[in-house]
């Protein structure tokens, strides 16, 4: 985070109180300061000096009671002490949705690691942030609508290339109601360049951009399905992943989930790689969750220089990576798997078959282990949180084949 974002974040409404290394007790100052929410984003600021500028550290609400609640910091906490101020969002934790998303390599808060290189150097910065979408790149816009028409949330306002892939815009997810198109252009912009005005039913006016955000704990494919702009359906059609020994004894359907179990060397990394390599897809993420650091630098580096079986192309230009390896801060690690299946998400409301591949639900469940030790919970066995099961179960449930707004199948 710039230091000019840091001279724009409002006032500090709470403070530290307790601190268990990532995981920090917040009070409000007083009741007249607001209340704290679940899944928000805060912000904890650290002392700064003459060596040590001042950065804010990102951190989630896990649970609140009253005037206080329980953070997980996605930084180390070194120098954090008890009075520390507390900046509150007002925002669950988000992604950003836009044109720009394939090819990306990301960390487990879609902090694009390239530019991290570019900003702070080659090794990690605590307090850095980086936007996900590229702000300077411009975009062909094509509009699908006009104006006067009438639109919902989900409905696509327009399309833009992205490499081989038409990217919808969509009339942004978070809004509510129906909406009628005031103004639309066509042409080439930013994805900050506000490309349509829509009117809602009580006349006010909302300029929409190319890009959107979605908070990463809230299934997508859920709000719609809510507001009927998509549909769910049972998965009917099988995933071809070419290799015979999967197709022929342990078929994986289109909107299935599957694992790969196996011990520490068995090589369930490997088959991963294939299956992303030439499986039936269009889109491919893959989330390198709690993985060796070795291993996820061989795929960074191997997936752009093969050629991709369906068009010849590179691999990379139809995949993105989440990244958050053993070495990188362990409460970063349990949202790494959601930051990568809101993606996916997105592009299935597109009408492309996505798959996505988390490696490893075993680490993803370890993380989640060493933070519910640290909030003092009551252990399952192994000494898992006795929630695993239901969070698995949630995780899960997000894959899936659908009806998208324009009338294609997806999975």
């Amino acid at each position: 985070m710039t230091q000019d974002t840091v001279a724009s974040m409002p006032a500090a409404t709470a403070r530290v109180v307790a601190i268990n290394e990532d995981v920090v007790t917040i009070e409000l100052d007083d009741d007249d300061a607001g209340c704290l929410i679940k899944n928000e984003v805060v912000y904890i600021c650290p002392p700064s000096s003459v060596d040590r500028p001042r950065t804010l550290l990102k951190a989630e609400v896990l649970s609140v009671k009253g005037n206080e609640a329980e953070a997980q910091v996605y930084e180390d906490t070194r120098n954090v002490g008890v009075g520390d101020p507390v900046i509150q969002s007002g925002q669950q934790l988000t992604v950003e949705l836009g044109p720009g998303l394939l090819g990306q390599v990301y960390d487990g808060l879609q902090n694009p690691l390239p530019r991290l290189l570019e900003t702070g150097g080659t090794f990690l910065q605590r307090g850095l942030e980086v936007r996900a979408l590229d702000d300077r790149h411009e975009w062909s816009f094509e509009a699908r609508v006009r104006s006067g028409d009438e639109v919902m949330p989900g409905d696509t306002l327009g399309v833009v290339q992205e490499g081989r892939f038409s990217h919808r815009i969509f009339v942004p997810f978070a809004l509510q109601g129906t909406f009628s198109v005031a103004w639309i252009q066509a042409g080439s912009f930013t994805i900050d360049t506000v490309v349509a005005r829509l009117t809602d039913e009580a006349g006010n006016e909302h300029p929409i951009t190319m890009a959107q955000r979605w908070p990463v704990r809230h299934p997508l494919s859920q709000e719609l399905v809510s507001l009927g702009r998509a549909e769910r359906r049972y998965p009917e059609a099988p995933l071809t992943t070419t290799l015979r020994l999967i197709d022929t004894f342990f078929p994986i359907a289109k909107g299935g989930t599957a694992c790969i179990p196996g011990p520490f060397g068995a090589g369930k990394t490997v088959l991963q790689n294939l299956i992303s390599r030439y499986s039936d897809v269009d889109i491919v993420i893959i989330v390198a969750c709690g993985e060796r650091a070795g291993e996820v630098v061989e795929t960074i580096t191997e997936f752009p220089q093969l050629a991709d079986p369906h068009t010849g192309g590179s691999l990379m230009d139809r995949t993105i990576i989440v990244c958050n390896t053993s070495s990188m801060p362990v409460a970063a690690r349990e949202a790494s798997i959601h930051t990568g299946t809101t993606l996916g998400e997105y592009y299935r409301q597109m009408g492309y078959d996505v798959l996505l591949i988390a490696d490893s639900t075993s680490r993803w469940a370890q993380a989640m282990r060493e933070t519910s030790g640290r909030l003092e919970e009551i252990p399952g066995e192994e000494a898992f949180p006795a929630y695993l099961e239901s969070s698995i179960r949630k995780l899960y449930e997000r894959a899936g084949s659908s009806t998208c707004t324009a009338g294609s199948a997806a999975a």
